[in-house]
Parts: C-alpha cells; structure tokens; sequence
C-alpha cells in the first residue's frame, strides 16, 4: 500500500504541544468536563472553535501549529466534536509534571529512566566535576526536535536547515512529527526547565539527558512517516561539515540513526565516504549499527564504514553490574570483521514524548507518562553514546575522533556472557573513561573514494510519489544527476553547498537568520518544480528494517517498566 501524504494527512500528522498549551492558558476542566487539544482543517480553527462552544465547550489558547486550539469540553460531547466537519482530531490534553511516580512510573526505580541509564554509564560522576558537556554542539540529523520541557532550556537546541519534504510547510517546518528525532535529543542532551542545580539534574524527579549542558543541533530530514532519501542525508552530513565551525558552532559530534541494508563496498559507497569525511575533518560519527539482529550478516550503512563508532543496544536488565546484561535480539551484530565497537543502554530507554507525532499516535503504549514516552533500539544507544562522547571532548577539547574512540573502548566494561560479535568493547563505562589519559591513536584503514553508486547506498529503500513512481537510480530528489566523482570531490573540499544550494539545486536558505521556536534556525526557501519536490514523496525509508531506531510495536515498545 502506498503512503499517500496529501492536505489532510499533513495536518492530522502535525504535532500537537499539548504539554506546553495548557500551561500557557488552556482552560480549566470541571469534573463533568476533559481539557483537549483540538486540530482543525488548514484555517478552519475558528469555524471549528465556535462549533465546540456549541457543544458546550469552553475555548482556551489558540495553537496556530497545530491549527488548533486547547478547549475544556463536557466529557459526554467527545464523540461529537470529533465527528464536526472541521475536526481533524481531539486529544486529550495535560499540563507539565515531574515523573516521580507519576501514571505508574518511577524514576528513582525504572531501569530505563534517565536517571539510571546516568548510573549505569557512570555519567553523573562526570558531571559532579564539572564535565555536561558545556560549550559542545551535538548535530543530530534525523526527524525534527519538537519544543517540549526538557528540550526548551536556555538554547538547548538550534534548528539548521530542514531538508526534509516538509519544509516546504511554514507550520511543520523543524517540527518532529514522527518522534524520534524528540526521542534521540533528550536522551542526548535534554534538561528539564525545572532542572537548575547539579542535586535537580540527578534527582529521578527530573528529566536529565547524558550531556544537559550540551547543545543540539537539529537538521531536520524525515517527515511524519519516516520518509526520506539517501541524498537527503548527504546534503545534511555535508552541511554540518561545512557549518561545524561557523556562526558560532562548535560542531564535534554527529549522531546518525539511519542505516540501510547496502551492501556496497563501504569504500565506493557515498554515505559511508559521507561519514568519514565528517569524521576526518573532526567530528566524533557516531552511528547506530542497526536493529536486523541475528538475521542480519553485518552492521547496517554507514556503520560498516571502520572510522565511526558503531554502536549496538545492551539490556542492562535492571542492575549496573553487566554480570547479567544481554545484548537484545534485533541488535544488529558484525560479521566478524566489522563489529559494533561498543554498547550502551538502549532497551526501553525513556525519554521526552512528542505529543501527536506518529509514533506517539500508532504507539500509545510507549507512553511512560504524560510526558516521556518509552524507547528500544540502536538508535536510543547511539544517542547514550553521543553524549557520552560531549563529556569527554568538554574535558579534552583537543581529542581527536580517533583518540575518542581508543578511550571510549579501551576503558569499556566488557559484558561476560555477550561475543565480541555483537557487544565490541563491551558497555561504555564514562568513569573509567574520564580516569585515563587521552590514549595515542590514529586509525589507519583504506580511505574511501564516495565514487559508488547513489542507488546502492539506499539498498532496499526507497521513497515513492503518489503516482507509485520510485526514486531510484542516479538522482537526488530533485531529479538531478548524481555523480559521484564531482560530489565526493566537493564534499571533502567542503563545496558542495553554495549558500543553499546543494547539488545544483536551492534545498534551504543560507542563513541563521529565521526566528524559530528555538530562537534562530535557518532559513528555509521555497522548492521548484512538482514531481520531484514538495510532499509527493511518500514511503518507509525509515521504518521498518531500514529505521535504526527500532520496531516500534510487539514487546520492543511497551508501557511496562521493563520487560
């Protein structure tokens, strides 16, 4: 079945603030009444407004994102509100809390809770001295960042280019409406509002990612079904090299949770080059080795490419000695040659819900609470690693991304029941790390060109338009030519983007100088043509197998503690 994305879809694929909407004036409810986000048809939220008062409802603050509006309604009038012609979808709104014990979760005692993933890589020992990442810009290129406590403290993040297919909507611009990339960001570096001393930031009563001093950098390229193409990555690893040390950047590491199932020599293949340019120009890649599991005979790309850190999921189950720790089974494993170089947390990792995405719609048992929403997959361990990786660059700003790698898995604590196959080094152990002095390494594997095929990197994954037709061959989504000589020559030399241009073609603007929800974000830029641009492509590119984030149903996601 083909994922169509017109009108209607986008807009019930918006997401809501809920969260952030009743604090800010929602109205209140009375017992025989239920607070709710209401989104309505593209400018028909006043039409709809006025249909709830008729209902009964009583209006609060207008949410011009969502087209929507925060409403109190009688709790027998649901069910009619949502059948109003205008009505695209009813939720039921909250206000903000602090987690303890909240909906039948506990920070102080879920294995998964941001607190104890910091006991078990040792982070908050860092952080008692000093080390939060402060002055480190994390670039995560994956679905969005939506403004939601936990990622809205004091600059937390900075929107770069959008290059996903809905850029083109001045209202889901930046916005995460699958919600992962919300996911990832909290677990790297989020911080809640409430959060302002070191005895806040450890208290299981806050949200507290591994680096909450650090910054994000979000570019943003999935849309709301995880759609996107190889090209589009490119462009946005390209982008962060040629912008990781401008505007007042200070780009070190780069988290990527996309992988595909190619099997491309990783020293023709452009996404594996891509990487590693980022890598030898400085940036610390640190890429989720996929979640094929036992079924898979190698890491995904481009965490095949030897350079970057490939990282694999570990199942503490509940302890922080890795005596009884297993490496889950759709971790992805290596094949001998190429393995994960270590594992972190990455099993039922909570973190910041993004309230309306269409994780938090097809997904609803993840939800751990109102607010924070449950997680498996390489992707969430990745993310434990990235900011692992700002701690130790806050401590010795001149690390190298190969001297990194040697001290995150020389000081790694192996797990004694897992192969080297699918564990590497063994779990990251921040404490160890800190101890040691920066060890001398330099990485020495065969360089690789990038001169590959653009239609190899995607493996089995594709977008398509609405009329079925496939982006395929070698083209960006543009239509343009691809060719992998000019681009790999270009993207060392740091050329590929021309103010916003990029492979011939105008993909965003060429400044920092849009306001954003974060403050200032780049600019974006209208596309040209129909076919090729806009929201006519559709597809799974980043779900399923190919999305190293993880299954997001069965037992993987669950609304149990632990299973």
């Amino acid at each position: 079945m083909k994922h169509r994305i017109g009108l209607r879809a986008l807009v019930s694929a918006t997401l809501t603030i809920a969260s952030a909407a009743v604090v800010v004036g929602g109205p209140a409810a009375s017992p025989a009444s239920v607070a709710v986000v209401v989104r309505a048809l593209p400018g028909s939220d006043a039409v709809a407004a006025r249909a709830v008062e008729r209902l009964g409802g009583t209006i609060g603050a207008r949410l011009a994102i969502v087209d929507g509006f925060a409403a109190s309604v009688p709790a027998g009038s649901m069910d009619a509100v949502r059948r109003l012609e205008q009505v695209v979808s009813v939720t039921p709104d909250a206000s903000l809390t602090l987690m303890h014990a909240v909906d039948g979760f506990d920070g102080a005692t879920d294995p998964g809770s941001s607190t104890n993933v910091g006991k078990t890589i040792r982070s908050h020992d860092l952080w008692r001295s000093g080390l939060t990442g402060r002055g480190v810009d994390i670039a995560l290129i994956d679905s969005g960042v939506l403004p939601v406590n936990g990622l809205t403290y004091r600059g937390k993040v900075v929107n770069g280019p959008d290059l996903s297919f809905e850029s083109q909507a001045d209202n889901l611009r930046y916005m995460d409406t699958y919600g992962h990339g919300t996911h990832l960001a909290g677990i790297i570096a989020g911080r809640d509002d409430e959060a302002t001393t070191l005895q806040e930031m450890t208290s299981h009563d806050t949200f507290t990612g591994v680096a909450p001093e650090s910054r994000i950098v979000s570019i943003k390229v999935a849309n709301s079904q995880g759609a996107t193409d190889v090209s589009q990555v490119l462009a946005a690893i390209d982008w962060v090299v040629q912008h990781r040390d401008t505007d007042g950047f200070n780009i070190r590491v780069l988290n990527l949770a996309f992988g595909t199932d190619a099997t491309q020599d990783h020293r023709l293949d452009p996404l594996s080059y891509a990487v590693e340019v980022a890598w030898r120009k400085g940036i610390a890649v640190v890429v989720a080795a996929g979640n094929d599991g036992r079924a898979s005979i190698g890491l995904a790309n481009p965490a095949r490419n030897p350079y970057v850190i490939a990282v694999g999921a570990d199942d503490s189950k509940g302890t922080y000695d890795t005596f009884d720790d297993e490496i889950p089974a759709w971790s992805s494993r290596g094949d001998g040659v190429r393995n994960p170089d270590l594992v972190a947390p990455g099993r039922s990792l909570v973190s910041v819900r993004a309230p309306g995405s269409f994780i938090d719609q097809q997904y609803p048992g993840g939800r751990a609470n109102a607010r924070l929403f449950r997680g498996s997959g390489t992707s969430q361990a990745a993310a434990v690693v990235s900011g692992a990786a700002a701690l130790l660059i806050q401590q010795r700003p001149q690390i190298t991304p190969d001297q990194l790698k040697a001290l995150l898995t020389s000081t790694a604590t192996a797990i004694p029941i897992a192969p080297s196959a699918v564990q590497g080094a063994g779990i990251v152990n921040l404490k160890s790390a800190a101890a040691e002095p920066t060890p001398t390494a330099t990485q020495s594997w065969p360089l690789s060109s990038g001169t590959g095929s653009l239609e190899d990197a995607r493996g089995s994954a594709h977008v398509m338009d609405e009329g079925g037709n496939v982006l395929d061959g070698e083209r960006d989504i543009f239509g343009n030519t691809w060719d992998g000589t000019t681009w790999s020559a270009g993207a060392w030399n740091g050329t590929t983007w021309s103010g916003g241009t990029w492979n011939g073609t105008t993909w965003s603007g060429e400044c920092l100088c849009t306001p954003t929800w974060a403050g200032m974000g780049w600019s974006g830029t209208t596309w040209s043509g129909t076919t090729w641009s806009g929201t006519t492509w559709s597809g799974t590119t980043w779900s399923g197998t190919t999305w190293s984030g993880t299954t997001w149903s069965g037992t993987t996601w669950s609304s149990a503690a632990w299973e």
